[in-house]
């Protein structure tokens, strides 16, 4: 056995010896109150001896879920409907009750919404590309044309009339809009979804939960209470910290401080309350309608249970 053989083996042995929960998180911004006891004293270490975590795209948390490569997973809610032995964890969301932000349709100026043929969509979260699915039939154009490409904004309006962005490629969007329209000429017009979607239907903007496979909790479903336990009390730490999360991340994202402060504590919202649940029932009724996505029913009084 020549050494790579025999460190992929090692390493093979090593993870199937590891009984912690396998997490998939999501890598951007947005999650980051949710993550504040996986990540900081003094839980950090109790939680870091009981849970794996990998940081990853949206798109990707539900595909590891769905695959058994993950045991928990912050997912895109679209997913809910397209495999259907998910389970949505209470208590926690990404979602917004307003202007998000990091969801953005951005075309040129001048343009409807009807006469768009063409829409560069970075395929990270599948959930805003339902989203949008059923924004632009309802603004009537239910046949444009979804192109999926990488978040480089210039890349995506050189191919298509219009580009959506997310997460923190859209914060940094945001930020850049004025030099770019400097340095290319062009004006545009940057529209948040989370925005034109509670202007459209009066519903907030949900994106993700915590979810997990089949009925029960992971590994036997003795671990459910302190599994949900330990998501919540994780939220509710990392909403009493926003100060530290800011200085944290205006040092890895080129943003500033105040915008990254409403941000967490104005533009997205982190309970799971009956509101976003009526959201997502009206997304999935709407979603369906349009033949975006299976019909799909939320199921509140199981989600109450838990």
């Amino acid at each position: 056995m020549n050494l790579k053989a025999r460190i992929d083996n090692l390493i093979d042995v090593n993870e199937a010896h590891d009984s912690r929960l396998r997490m998939a998180a999501i890598g951007f911004l947005n999650p980051a109150p949710l993550m504040w006891d996986f990540e900081h004293p003094p839980l950090s270490e109790d939680l870091t001896a009981r849970y794996r975590i990998d940081r990853m795209t949206p798109s990707e948390c539900a595909a590891r879920l769905v695959s058994g490569e993950a045991d928990i997973g912050l997912i895109p809610i679209a997913a809910l409907a397209t495999s259907p032995q998910l389970h949505i964890l209470p208590g926690c969301t990404i979602a917004s009750k307003g202007r998000v932000r990091s969801l953005l349709l951005v075309h040129r100026a001048g343009r409807e919404f009807a006469d768009l043929r063409s829409v560069a969509a970075d395929t990270s979260s599948r959930t805003t590309i339902a989203y949008s699915r059923v924004l632009f039939h309802k603004w009537g154009n239910p046949g444009i044309e979804f192109v999926p490409m990488a978040p480089c904004l210039d890349k995506m309006l050189a191919r298509a009339d219009a580009a959506i962005v997310i997460g923190d490629s859209a914060l940094l969007a945001l930020e850049e809009r004025h030099n770019r329209t400097e340095r290319s000429c062009e004006e545009l017009v940057y529209r948040d979804l989370a925005a034109e979607w509670r202007t459209l239907t009066g519903l907030p903007f949900v994106s993700a939960v915590w979810s997990i496979v089949g009925g029960a909790a992971p590994r036997g479903g003795r671990l459910r209470e302190r599994v949900i336990a330990d998501l919540i009390a994780s939220r509710d730490h990392g909403l009493a910290n926003i100060g530290p999360l800011v200085t944290e991340w205006a040092k890895r994202l080129p943003v500033p401080e105040e915008t990254i402060r409403t941000y967490l504590t104005s533009n997205i919202h982190y309970l799971l309350d009956e509101e976003c649940l009526e959201g997502m029932r009206g997304f999935f009724r709407m979603a369906a309608e349009c033949g975006v996505l299976p019909r799909y029913e939320v199921n509140m009084e199981e989600i109450a249970r838990q």
